[in-house]
């Protein structure tokens, strides 16, 4: 396994409009390395600006609040350049968003950054997470299961001592 030689990371969740997908990803990790590794950085963004300023959707915020994580105060905002510098690992949520951060990115470096964050799952039958806007409560229940059990292959991936 790759560790970083560090207890901590910045990381950055994406997805196409920082209101359900990503701001859940946010708030699941936060609560899983609250503890752990108290020193990580945890944000989301959207490859597209439209709810920037916005919060979560209202559903979204419904159901991490039904698996006691409170996202009702994150704030949306466009993926940007700076980013690359700014978060060690790029975690999109689907293969659309995927490819519109590396048309923005500058060189393999900042390529390696980014990550589907479904690649984590072994035998998953797609590297998306669906989007849930469309659908019902249901969607972001299946949305959360996903992202809870992604981040956990995340964190015994990049963390150091992780898995003890």
């Amino acid at each position: 396994m790759t560790y970083v030689t560090a207890v901590s990371m910045k990381i950055l969740m994406v997805c196409l409009g920082n209101i359900c997908r990503s701001p859940m990803a946010e708030g699941i990790m936060r609560e899983k390395l609250k503890d752990l590794y108290p020193g990580s950085i945890i944000d989301s963004a959207g490859t597209g600006g439209w709810h920037a300023g916005e919060n979560p959707d209202r559903r979204a915020v419904k159901n991490m609040n039904d698996h006691g994580i409170d996202i009702s105060k994150l704030v949306a905002r466009q993926f940007h350049p700076k980013d690359f510098e700014n978060f060690d690992l790029i975690l999109a949520m689907d293969e659309s968003n995927y490819e519109d951060i590396l048309k923005i990115s500058n060189n393999e470096e900042q390529n390696n950054k980014v990550k589907l964050i479904l690649s984590y799952m072994p035998g998953q039958k797609t590297l998306s997470v669906p989007d849930p806007w469309y659908g019902g409560p249901e969607g972001f229940e299946h949305v959360f299961h996903l992202l809870n059990d992604a981040l956990d292959k995340v964190i015994l991936k990049h963390f150091k001592d992780a898995g003890r």
